[in-house]
């Protein structure tokens, strides 16, 4: 029984890790597109930038959708290839949309 925990929160660590690591984009950063080609298909979907930062390898962009809605969207730094929108309505209400890569 002793032996069986430690394996047991060690699975359960490699699954919770291994599903984290899905949100990472592992791109070189050679091959990444400059922040303002990321401000230039924001402009072109319509959206109004506030900030643009990196997280875990991607870039995200932080701002208001044509609607209005506050987004945060994941963005594929070599592709610029939307992975991930969250939107705010003006009601506060939250969405979550994932994209395929």
């Amino acid at each position: 029984m002793r032996l069986a925990l430690p394996i047991i929160a060690s699975l359960v660590a490699l699954s919770v890790g291994s599903a984290r690591a899905e949100d990472d984009c592992f791109v070189p950063m050679a091959d990444w597109k400059p922040r303002e080609a990321v401000a230039s298909m924001a402009a072109g979907l319509g959206w109004t930038v506030r900030r643009i930062k990196i997280d875990d390898g991607c870039y995200e962009i932080i701002g208001t959708d044509a609607e209005g809605r506050k987004i945060e969207a994941r963005v594929n730094p070599a592709t610029l290839k939307v992975l991930e929108i969250e939107s705010r309505g003006p009601d506060g209400g939250h969405d979550k949309e994932r994209k395929e890569e």
